[in-house]
């Protein structure tokens, strides 16, 4: 039996010019560059410009994801945009690219699942272009983390970067068989019970101001490993395949440790995960798309290769899409 599956038509990525290193960090907040890699990884990251917004990084990777896929914007007709971090409480920052490219027909909103983001933005797209109501999409993660955080609080401050990725994926008939391109298997999951160890202290309702990111690092280290694996596992479950069917392992990059914790319980080898935080820290919902547009831009990932996508965040929320390139 034939089945629409979303297959991906090209991939963009935007990362600002202003790279902040650890040892300029170590200026702001007491840390070193030793410190910081040990125990995340990472050793530098991208800060958005004064008066760069996040719809403008959106913008630049969606322009990006669609000179890939050899389409304009009049050939879109969705646009989904992960982020925490939008340009004004409303409207949503997907009409302001919607706007930027030139696209006045169709639809554009955003996704809130923080480091999820990217993976329940793409979900929702692909499930509006499987039901018949969107032919093509731009799916992107964007995110000026930058804004919300305490620049004195080491334990949150040393961790996040700036930046934005998309996709864009169209709708094929395809056999349905394991060996489709497209969106294989997706899966999604929540837990409110656990908002307080990853949280913006503000918000329009509650203080009537942004408010800072706060995070109790060991707790969300503790759940990650296990609540990621599982997810994996219904997906495996769900598809067929298995760890060793994986042509390339795309976590969310929040901290290295996870990440290769992670990928040592799937039994996943370290040469076949895609790692950036070292170079961009945590971009939250951009960080998928952006690991996905270098590594495809490089050659790493060519077609038809079979991709594991994981991510956790805030909420908690996480979940894992099975992807054939």
């Amino acid at each position: 039996m034939s089945s629409i599956r979303s297959v991906v038509l090209g991939c963009g990525g935007y990362l600002p010019e202003k790279v902040m290193t650890n040892a300029e960090l170590s200026q702001l907040v007491e840390t070193s560059d030793e410190w910081i890699t040990q125990r995340t990884g990472i050793r530098q990251r991208h800060i958005a410009a004064d008066g760069e917004l996040t719809s403008d990084l959106g913008t630049r990777a969606a322009r990006a994801a669609l000179e890939a896929a050899d389409l304009s914007a009049d050939d879109i007709d969705l646009i989904v945009m992960a982020t925490a971090t939008p340009d004004n409480t409303f409207p949503a920052s997907a009409v302001t690219v919607q706007q930027a490219l030139g696209m006045n027909h169709g639809a554009a909103f955003d996704v809130q699942a923080v480091c999820s983001g990217f993976l329940f933005a793409l979900t929702t797209a692909d499930a509006l272009i499987r039901s018949g109501q969107a032919r093509r999409a731009v799916v992107i993660g964007a995110e000026t983390f930058s804004r919300i955080l305490d620049w004195e609080d080491r334990s949150t401050c040393v961790l996040f970067g700036d930046g934005a990725g998309a996709v864009v994926i169209e709708g094929e008939s395809l056999p349905g068989w394991r060996s489709d391109r497209g969106v294989l298997s997706a899966h999604l999951r929540s837990d409110g019970r656990f908002k307080e160890k990853l949280f913006v202290d503000g918000g329009p309702s509650s203080t009537g101001t942004v408010g800072h990111l706060r995070m109790e690092g060991r707790e969300v280290f503790k759940h990650a490993v296990g609540m990621v694996s599982d997810v994996i596992e219904d997906a495996f479950a769900a598809t067929g395949f298995t760890a060793a069917d994986i042509d390339w392992f795309v976590p969310h990059q929040a901290n290295i440790r996870i990440i290769d914790a992670t990928a040592k319980k799937l039994g996943i080898p370290i040469e076949k995960v895609i790692r950036t935080v070292d170079r961009h820290g945590n971009t939250s919902a951009a960080s998928i798309p952006l690991a996905l547009w270098e590594a495809s831009t490089d050659g790493r990932i060519k077609r038809g290769d079979l991709l594991l996508l994981e991510a956790m965040g805030g909420g908690f929320t996480w979940g894992a899409v099975l992807l054939r390139w």
